[in-house]
This record gives structure tokens, C-alpha cells and sequence, in this order.
């Protein structure tokens, strides 16, 4: 297939006349500047590479929005965590498939091409084992494939509820697995991967998954298979590493194993200067979540210094409270404006415009947390592709250099139309051709699971 768009963001910037030639496995086989129409199909727009989402849990979208009540001084992400395991008391595997396929149809129809799935929902409600261990992953992957996102499904370490706990809480039992039996869950997923589905590691946290889990972990995880871990997201959870190991978490996961190019650190709210700076060493990807973050009033990330010291970085939805990457890169930006009352702090000499600065840096990091390449529109990457209406009536007068700021910091509704992912169409003219047919099924399962409510249909 070749298509000649009107415009397209390439790493020298925003060109014009862009052909880009896309082969049968699903891949860029070649980008050509100042392109002649003749055999392309004509796309009008302005070309982005596909926006990787480097963290969800997709569940946890039939709950976005229901949380949002003030319960006393300490109403925190730890009493919205207590929310969230009473929901997932309930879900079955049928409920898993339809949210995730739902909440990916969204994800497609908002700019993301490609979601890390960080899944640490395994086990029966009553925390025993299903005959087969991969059920919910199954499920998940079901979701993936209705709505056809790209997936890097995350089969999640979870073995405690904290630095000083021997085990899980009784809320958690969903969650425990032993090393052995997680790496086991592990290596089905890989063996059963797919073009549009691949495997990693997650491994919760570290007050959930001991040093010694993680040095196995890592062992038994050949490269470059990637590892993604929730790291330093609250000041509490840093007060009792450090209580516990003398460490702050960073520090401490820098002493259970070697990290690399293939590590998402996920949040990192409240990481030291000389932990942002091992990162940036390592080469390591830093997961932003900053709708959910704000949403659960976790801290603020130094985004800028980060960035002005070569780390890299990415952007997930986290809880979906938002599902929309626009929001996720305005949210960080603004989050900075705010702390440090100056504007475009998200910038840099070669890429001044924040808007471009933030959509190409996020679209790097996260296809390098997803094992996914640079995240450019290049010869090698996956067709992967996005592209905004830029003639609609809202973008006149824009100039192209600032499309990517008009985009974000002046949202367009309705401004995405098309989205490739491996060289299919997903969406066409801002709508994914199964929306009813995935809509419908999760509103049924929302309205079993909210039968299903302790109480529910009592006066």
C-alpha cells in the first residue's frame, strides 16, 4: 500500500508531500520526501506516528468517575485503591474482555495505536486458580484483538501488600502469585504471541514484590523482553522503603537488578535528583500518567529538568480517567507551568514548539517501553499512523509548525480522523467500524456488575 499525505511529522519536523510505502507484514518499508502522486493514494492531514499508551489498567475504566466523593481527611489514592478492590471482587472473564475491548476501541478512536496491558488480575474471586492460569490474560488479549490495538500484554509479579507484610491482604488474593508459577503464566503468553500481541514483565512495585523476587524475575526474562514496575508514585510508600531497607525505592531497585534500555518506571513521582539522573544512565523510560496522577493526587514529576538532561519518557492512562493522549501531555505541561510559573517548559533547542517537543518525545519513549522501535514514521517502524483533519475550519490560520500545539493546547474535537495500526485501518473518519457492537456489550456487563453491587435493588 502507498499513501501520499498532505503532511506528516517526521523527525526533522513537519514536511509536506510525505509517501510512505507500507509492506505486507505490516511495516514502513520506505518514507519519501517532496513524493510525486503517481501510484500513492492521496490522504489529506497531517501524518503523526501512532501514540503508544505505555501503561494501563484496563479494568479499571468501568470505574473511572466513581470515586470522586469526598470521604474524610485522609481521602487519598489509598482509600480509592479500597474502591477499586471492591469492584474487582465481582468481574468475571467475560467482564475483563468486554471493558478491555471497549476502553481499546477509545484508546484508538483518541490517537493511541499500541497499549501496554501492566495486568496483575489472575485468580478466581475467591483467589483460587483457574484450570487454566492465563484465563484473565486471555481475556484481555480477547479485548485487544475485538477492537485490533497493537497490545504488550504485562502479566504482573504481585506477592505482598507491603514492605513489612509476608503475604497479600485478603482484597489482594486475586493478585498473589508465586515466582514460579509467574514465570510459567509468563512464558504461555510469549509462546502465544502475535503480531499485534507480545508479552513483557511487570512487577508491581516494590513494596509488593520483594528484591529477591526481582533479581529472579529479571534473570529468567531474556532481552530484550521489556520489564515495566510502579516505582516512587507516593511520598508514603518512599517513607516506608526507606524505614524498611534504609533505600528509596529507585535506589533499591537499582540494587535488585541491572536496569536498562528495556525498564519502564512507571509514575516516579518522588524520585531523588540522583535517582532521575541514574535513569537518565540507564537509559531507562519513565511512564507519566499525569491525568491519573492529578486525578489521584499523587505529586508532580520535574518533567523538564528530566527531559533538558536526555531522560526519556512516555505517556499511559493509567486508571482512564482520561483516555485521550492530547490530555496527557497538556495535564504534564501544565502541571509544570503551574509549579514553576513560566510557559513551554517541555521544549527544546531543536523542537521549540512544546506541542511537537512533547508528541514526538512521548511517541519515542513510549514505543521504546513497548519494544516497539523509535516511534518516528521510518523505514523498519510499524505502520502505525494517526492523522488529524487539519481542514477542518478550526485549524485555519494555523500555521503547520504549529499543527501539534493547536492539537493540544487548543483541543479540536473531532480534529482525528484516521488510524492505521500494522497496516490496517482501525478507525475511519474519527469512528471505529465495531463501536456499537463493543458498546453494547459493555453496557451489559456494567449493568450485571452493577447488580452485582453489595445491596443493590435494596430501599
Amino acid at each position: 500500500m502507498q499513501l501520499l499525505f498532505e503532511r506528516a511529522l517526521l523527525p526533522s519536523g513537519i514536511a509536506r508531500n510525505i509517501a510512505v510505502s507500507v509492506a505486507a507484514d505490516g511495516t514502513i518499508d520506505r518514507v519519501s520526501a517532496d513524493a510525486p502522486p503517481d501510484g500513492c493514494i492521496p490522504v489529506r492531514g497531517l501524518a503523526l506516528p501512532g501514540m503508544p499508551n505505555l501503561h494501563s489498567h484496563a479494568f479499571q475504566r468501568a470505574i473511572a468517575g466513581t470515586a470522586e466523593i469526598a470521604a474524610g481527611a485522609d481521602n487519598s489514592f489509598w482509600s480509592w485503591r479500597d474502591v477499586m478492590y471492591r469492584f474487582v471482587e465481582r468481574l468475571q472473564p467475560e467482564d475483563v474482555a468486554a471493558i478491555a475491548a471497549f476502553l481499546y476501541v477509545e484508546m484508538l478512536e483518541a490517537g493511541y495505536t499500541s497499549v501496554a496491558e501492566f495486568h496483575y488480575l489472575h485468580h478466581l474471586t475467591d483467589g483460587g486458580p483457574y484450570l487454566d492460569p492465563a484465563t484473565l490474560s486471555h481475556a484481555v488479549r480477547d479485548g485487544a484483538r475485538q477492537a485490533g490495538i497493537r497490545q504488550l500484554l504485562l502479566p504482573c509479579l504481585y506477592q505482598r501488600s507491603g514492605f513489612d507484610a509476608a503475604a497479600t491482604r485478603p482484597e489482594q488474593r486475586r493478585f498473589a502469585l508465586q515466582t514460579d508459577a509467574f514465570l510459567r503464566l509468563f512464558e504461555t503468553l510469549r509462546c502465544q504471541s502475535e503480531p499485534l500481541q507480545t508479552a513483557g514483565v511487570a512487577l508491581h512495585s516494590l513494596r509488593a514484590v520483594p528484591p529477591a523476587a526481582i533479581a529472579d524475575v529479571v534473570a529468567a526474562a531474556p532481552a530484550p523482553i521489556p520489564v515495566h514496575v510502579h516505582v516512587s508514585e507516593q511520598r508514603r510508600e518512599v517513607d516506608e522503603c526507606r524505614r524498611r531497607f534504609g533505600r528509596r525505592p529507585i535506589e533499591l531497585l537499582f540494587d535488585s537488578a541491572r536496569i536498562d534500555a528495556r525498564w519502564c518506571l512507571v509514575h516516579a513521582t518522588h524520585a531523588a535528583p540522583t535517582e532521575l539522573e541514574a535513569i537518565v544512565q540507564a537509559g531507562a523510560v519513565v511512564g507519566l500518567c499525569p491525568t491519573t496522577e492529578g486525578n489521584l493526587g499523587d505529586g508532580r514529576f520535574p518533567l523538564d529538568e528530566f527531559a533538558a538532561s536526555g531522560g526519556r519518557f512516555g505517556i499511559g492512562s493509567d486508571s482512564h480517567v482520561s483516555v485521550d493522549p492530547r490530555e496527557e501531555l497538556r495535564t504534564a505541561e501544565y502541571a509544570l507551568r503551574v509549579w514553576r510559573e513560566r510557559r513551554a517548559l517541555a521544549s527544546s533547542a531543536s523542537r521549540p514548539h512544546c506541542g511537537s517537543f512533547l508528541y514526538a518525545a512521548a511517541a519515542a519513549g513510549g514505543a521504546q517501553a513497548l519494544s516497539l522501535g523509535r516511534g518516528e514514521l521510518a523505514a523498519g517502524e510499524p505502520a502505525d499512523i494517526v492523522v488529524l483533519d487539519t481542514d477542518r475550519a478550526e485549524f485555519a490560520g494555523v500555521p503547520a509548525e504549529a499543527l501539534l500545539d493547536a492539537y493540544i493546547f487548543a483541543p479540536r474535537p473531532g480534529a482525528l480522523r484516521d488510524v492505521l495500526v500494522g497496516g490496517a485501518w482501525t478507525v475511519r473518519d474519527g469512528r471505529h467500524p465495531r463501536r456499537d457492537a463493543i458498546a453494547q456489550s459493555y453496557r451489559r456487563c456494567l449493568a450485571r456488575l452493577r447488580s452485582a453491587e453489595p445491596g443493590a435493588g435494596q430501599p
